[in-house]
């Protein structure tokens, strides 16, 4: 399996940052392949030391299972375990284990010396489940590397991720996601009612930033205003799938009965509501029973139903990646083997509050301008941090947190973003791990050795198809749409789907032969109309034969052509 460049660059960083320093934390939000960057990790840290003993620890179920999977795909041929409450197995090379069961004493003294830890969901790692493991394994071996990945850095009890990490190895932002591709663009609406957005500037003002959810619900929970948040609502959203985020409980039963009242179908799930009645709840968001799903501090983290494609914020973030965290709930992309019936273009985020003021809109870090590279020293903890950050990692501090004067044109930065994304097309055309032969206007394709993938528009909707041999017998995989919605997104989609299926040697793209002439071969299986091409290359001629004898007739067959 092949990583996305991007991914590549994030292995490097954090393996360099291990190397020196014995500790690091990597930060990338949802959709960014977390599980496969520290699978690549350990697979590069096994090179120096082949007989590395490493531990993988999540904080559920679901995650230890699917890390499991992750890493299996990037390294068949390393060995694995797993300590859970069903299994208490050491006998892999890499373990994966569920931290409420290894914390436990009589599980933590049967660990082995270990050489590597590596910790999912990592802005969990000062509670003392977690401290526990740690401690132990530098007991047993005071040279064991620690290595944290995250989404969102920044504990709510304000701990500092500082009191285990010293370094932040590299950083990918929500940004650079969404401009590769590989998250569904965001369109922000911050929506005033009933000057709630003064109160709120007040109450910052008055409480340095940190706010009472109290105060937060007594601000933004009334009537009219939740009448006015879901009248806003349908005007903007009303045909999407939607998780609003409230401040409290309360708050949340008045929301849940305003589009209850509206004639919305909705669902409310909270930190009193037991695990089978979320599970209901979810049930119904996923057969379409309800529409509309409301929380409190319930969804904000490892839920994930990519149909949602509008965000309501009605709570204040302290921090700008919490912030981020709520609102990459609605930015995943759809599977169409998953959702066949669901094409996804973007998502609304309707802030009813001031964050997206204070901590700038998600669009505002879209831009042309490559992730800067290289390292900065944060000026709040003095620790090592990736260049590009706006808001520390180790210990929270925003570096961009600003008021809203009121005076900053929307309709230049929305132009802004408009450009930035016609642009983002060929940026990611020019960062791809694979070559890119267009065959027409409306269609192009990309070929490996053992897989293809095909994009074009159809009925005002790019859908990208492939194809791909399953196994070194030569049988192939039904071909499949990967994709269907915009254009970037579709190349990031058909990427990934390579990625599955080649290595470094087919996706190659600079190779010298592509851009020679094609050969006699060639050209004898060349369609007519491309034979008189004059500036046709081997690699385009590889393309497009590829797409006459191997992807045409499948093609035909699904009904895309």
């Amino acid at each position: 399996m092949l990583l996305r460049p991007r991914q590549q660059v994030f292995v490097s960083k954090n393996v360099e940052a291990l190397m020196a320093y014995g500790n690091t934390l990597g930060v990338a939000p949802t959709g960014a392949g977390k599980s496969l960057c520290f699978s690549a990790v350990i697979r590069e840290l096994i090179k120096y030391n082949p007989d590395l003993k490493t531990c993988v620890i999540a904080h559920r179920d679901e995650l230890t299972y699917q890390n499991l999977d992750k890493f299996k795909k990037v390294n068949p041929n390393i060995s694995t375990s797993i300590v859970d409450s069903r299994s208490k197995s050491w006998d892999g090379q890499v373990t994966f284990a569920m931290v409420q069961t290894l914390s436990k004493e009589h599980n933590l003294i049967q660990m082995p010396l270990l050489d590597l830890i590596v910790v999912d969901e990592a802005h969990h790692i000062t509670a003392d489940s977690y401290i526990s493991i740690l401690n132990h394994a530098i007991d047993l071996n005071p040279e064991v590397k620690i290595f944290g990945v995250t989404a969102t850095p920044a504990r709510g009890d304000r701990s500092s991720l500082g009191q285990v990490f010293n370094n932040c190895g590299d950083q990918i932002t929500l940004g650079e996601l969404v401009y590769s591709g590989n998250l569904v663009r965001p369109r922000t609406f911050v929506i005033d009612t009933g000057n709630a957005q003064q109160k709120l500037k007040a109450l910052r003002t008055r409480s340095g930033g940190d706010y009472s959810e109290t105060e937060v619900a007594s601000i933004l929970d009334s009537e009219p205003q939740n009448s006015e948040v879901v009248r806003h609502w349908k005007e903007k959203a009303g045909d999407r799938k939607t998780v609003v985020f409230c401040s409290n409980s309360t708050h949340a039963k008045h929301v849940f009965k305003a589009y209850l009242d509206a004639g919305i179908k909705a669902g409310i799930v909270t930190c009193d509501s037991s695990y089978s009645e979320r599970e209901a709840v979810l049930n119904d968001l996923t057969c379409d029973r309800i529409q509309v799903i409301v929380n409190v501090a319930v969804l904000t983290e490892g839920w994930d139903y990519p149909p949602i494609s509008c965000v309501v914020l009605l709570r204040q973030s302290s921090y700008k990646s919490t912030m981020l965290q709520m609102i990459g709930r609605g930015l995943r992309t759809v599977d169409p083997d998953i959702y066949p019936n669901v094409i996804k273009r973007d998502c609304i985020i309707l802030d009813f509050g001031i964050s997206s003021i204070i901590h700038g809109f998600p669009e505002q870090s879209i831009c042309l301008n490559e992730n800067e590279q290289g390292f900065r020293i944060c000026p709040a903890c003095r620790q090592r941090i990736a260049k590009g950050s706006d808001e520390c990692p180790l210990c929270g501090a925003d570096f961009q947190m600003k008021y809203y004067d009121g005076n900053k044109t929307k309709g230049q930065e929305a132009k802004n973003v408009l450009e930035n994304f016609k642009m983002a097309e060929l940026n990611l055309l020019a960062h791809s791990n694979f070559s890119w032969t267009k065959l027409d206007k409306k269609s192009q394709i990309a070929t490996g050795f053992s897989s293809w993938v095909y994009i074009c528009k159809k009925d005002g909707v790019w859908v990208a198809v492939g194809g791909a041999k399953k196994d070194e017998l030569e049988s192939f995989i039904p071909t499949k749409i990967v994709y269907q919605g915009e254009k970037l997104e579709a190349l990031a989609a058909g990427n990934d789907f390579l990625c599955c299926f080649e290595d470094e040697e087919a996706a190659k793209k600079t190779a010298s032969w592509r851009t020679e002439k094609p050969t006699e071969k060639q050209l004898s299986y060349l369609p007519k109309k491309y034979k008189k091409v004059n500036d046709l290359t081997r690699g385009d001629a590889s393309a497009i034969i590829a797409y006459s004898l191997r992807a045409k007739p499948k093609l035909e067959q699904l009904g895309v052509l």
